[in-house]
This record gives C-alpha cells, structure tokens and sequence, in this order.
C-alpha cells in the first residue's frame, strides 16, 4: 500500500530525540505501524499479537528483549503490559539512549494505566486517528479516512464487516468480558443511529434490553478504543443554565455510514442521518487536526435549557473562542449563523471567531461571508485554517 504521510509525524520524529519511548496509540487499523515504519526504517519490529509470541514474551521476558536488534518497533503491546516494567529497566540502564523504543496499542485505558505506572517521564504518547482530510484528498463523508478503505474503496463493505468482526472479537474481548457479542454488535449499531445527539444511555439501553451501567460500561469500550467521540458541554455558562451530558459521534464516518446500512452517496444524500454524519465528521476532523499536530483534543459543544445550542467550541488559546456550526447542504443562509450571534452577543471574556462549515460543492476550497463577522467555509478550509494559525 502506497504510504500517505501522516501530520504527526513531524511530532513523533522531533519527540524521538528527547524521549527514549515513544507510544502511539488510536483506533486499530489507523496506521499507527506504517506510521512508525516510515519513520524509523531501520527498526526492528514485532507484532505482540500471535498467542505464542505472547506466550514466550511472558514465559521469558528477558530473552525476548535480550534478542530485539535496537531500535525496535513493539506492536499493539496492549496485549503484554507487563513488558513495560521491563523495557523500563532498560531505559533507565541507559537514560542518555533516545530514540530506542517504539510501541502501540489500540486501547488507550489498559495501556495508559501501564504507561504512568512504568513509563512515566521516558515515554512521548501520541494519539493517531485514521486519516484527515489534509492528509488525503479521498478521505470523505461516505468512506471515512481508514487507509484500507480509501486506498480500495470497491471493498468498503467487506473491509468495513471484517474490522466490526475483529474487532468485536479482538479489542472488545480483550478489554471486558462480554458474553453476547450479538447484542453488543446491535449496540454498536444503535449507537451508530445516535450519533450527533445528546447521550441519553437509557434511549439505548431500552430497545436492548440491558441495564443503563451496561450501556455505559459499553460506551466506555468503544470510546477507549477510539472508535468513538464523547464532546463535553462548554465548561462556561455564560450566565445560563446548561445541559451537561455530552454529545456522541463516531471517529470515522465511514464505519458510521456502514453501520447505518448506507452504502453510496445517493443513499447518503438521502439518508436522515447525513446531517448528524457530517456534524460527526467535523468533530472528528477539528479533533484530528489537534492530536495529530501534538496537542490534547480542546472541543465543546454548547446547548442551554432555553435551546441555544451550536455544535462546536474550540478554545483556541490566548482567552480566544471559535464557535462553528456544521451544515450538510452544500448551500448555506444567513439563517445559519443565527445561533452563533447569539451565542458570540452572550461572551465577554474571549474574542471569537464564527464558521458555518458546509460540504464543499466543488474541489475548490471557498471562504465566503455568511453574515457579519461569520464565514461560511468548507471543512478542509476549517482545518487549515486551524494549522495555519497554530504555526502563526
């Protein structure tokens, strides 16, 4: 598969001269390995999968780690955490050594607890979504940004049927002990029909017939295993009263839209879910933009109890604000930045910038004023535009 070079790299590589561990977790199949085996060629690699790699790493750690060829590259080390203990031995041997570990994994709870017990202070973490739409110009609304799928996309839906497969029999498992995986796999989808809205647990759990903890112990699954965004609500309330549950999307509109049995964009553009799906998209994209240039995921929504709701707030620093509404036509009205003045008319400590963000009509990008003080762009525009400024 052709290597599409990825926005983070420029961060792993500057953090392996300072670090001698770098982690990189994120979804399964986001290309955490291609990104660390472009990056470090010359490293050796294994893959912590097959049951009697992981049967002789634990059996004989130090055997194992005594024949690695240095730096090496440890995959999806999830599944032998109590590695960590001992590559940090070895770190600490030789604390001048940078450069030298590279690991991943795709559940971020299990590994993160492992790392700030033995890694603290000797490894850089990254987090690595699938691609953005700076990254590849395939990645779209329909397909999604996994690398598999935009580089075959005649094979989406086996691709997109195998991965659920996997990883439902994989990172679900490995993660909790769950016994019905079949209405596991309708909750996925449910969850799918959720996307956009606020998180109601007892809506899901209802039609499944499990408990509310259930739900939630299940929510927690998808989300730290990166297949899932939970957005807070605002932390300010501008003097009013807030709604305090956060909103839920799906990381890749792909496996979204294949959950939700739409398959081409004709079925898309006349789905009852594209609105929801594309709002979903931009939260991946806008939290993307930020993991992958090295920084924590910054974005809120705001909704209040008198029904004032825009769908984003990226704090962007410097007592700064972006209020961005996402619209799936690819036509926008001054109608559309309504909720944006309102809300913009309502902040006194922050200067504030104002997007309506629609699908693009064409390849071009375009930047046009919707309203005073308020831009209707496309999403590669948004983006962008939050690169841009950050380098400034």
């Amino acid at each position: 598969m052709r290597t599409i070079s990825r926005a983070l790299a420029s961060e792993v590589k500057k953090a392996s001269k300072g670090f001698a561990a770098i982690l990189v977790t994120g979804p399964r199949r986001a290309g955490k390995t291609t990104l660390l085996q472009h990056l470090f060629p010359n490293a050796s690699y294994r893959l912590l999968e097959d049951p009697d790699v992981v049967a002789r790493v634990r059996s004989d750690p130090h055997a194992f780690l005594d024949e690695l060829s240095l730096p090496a590259i440890l995959d999806e080390i999830q599944n032998v955490p109590e590695l960590l203990a001992h590559v940090r031995a070895r770190i600490d041997a030789h604390p001048r050594r940078k450069g030298r570990w590279f690991l991943t994994g795709s559940q971020e709870a299990g590994l993160m607890r492992g790392v700030s017990e033995s890694m603290a202070g000797r490894a850089a973490v990254f987090q690595l979504f699938p691609l953005s739409v700076t990254e590849s110009l395939k990645v779209s609304l329909l397909r999604g940004g996994f690398p598999e799928v935009i580089e075959r996309p005649s094979q989406a839906a086996t691709w997109f049927r195998s991965y659920v497969q996997t990883y439902l029999e994989r990172d679900v498992r490995a993660v909790t002990a769950i016994r019905d995986l079949a209405t596991f796999r309708r909750f996925i989808a449910l969850v799918a029909s959720r996307s956009g809205q606020i998180l109601n647990r007892s809506d899901i759990a209802a039609p499944l017939g499990v408990s509310v903890p259930t739900v939630s112990e299940w929510l927690s699954i998808l989300e730290l295993t990166g297949q899932i965004l939970l957005v807070p609500p605002f932390f300010e309330n501008f003097g009013r009263r807030l709604i305090k549950s956060p909103k839920l999307y799906f990381v890749d509109s792909g496996l979204a839209c294949h959950l939700l049995g739409v398959d081409s964009e004709r079925l898309l553009s006349r789905s009852p879910f594209l609105g929801p799906i594309f709002e979903g998209f931009v939260a991946a994209e806008i939290a993307k933009q930020q993991l992958h240039s090295g920084r924590s995921r910054e974005i809120y929504y705001f909704r209040d109890q008198q029904g004032l709701e825009v769908d984003f707030v990226i704090p962007r620093g410097a007592g700064r604000l972006w209020l961005i509404e996402a619209k799936a036509s690819t036509t926008v009205v001054p109608r559309d930045a309504a909720p944006l003045a309102k809300l913009a008319s309502a902040v006194e400590r922050y200067r504030v910038e104002r997007f309506v963000v629609h699908r693009a009509r064409t390849k071009s990008a375009s930047t046009t004023a919707l309203a005073p003080g308020v831009k209707a762009v496309t999403l590669a525009d948004l983006v962008a535009s939050m690169a841009s400024q950050r380098r400034s």
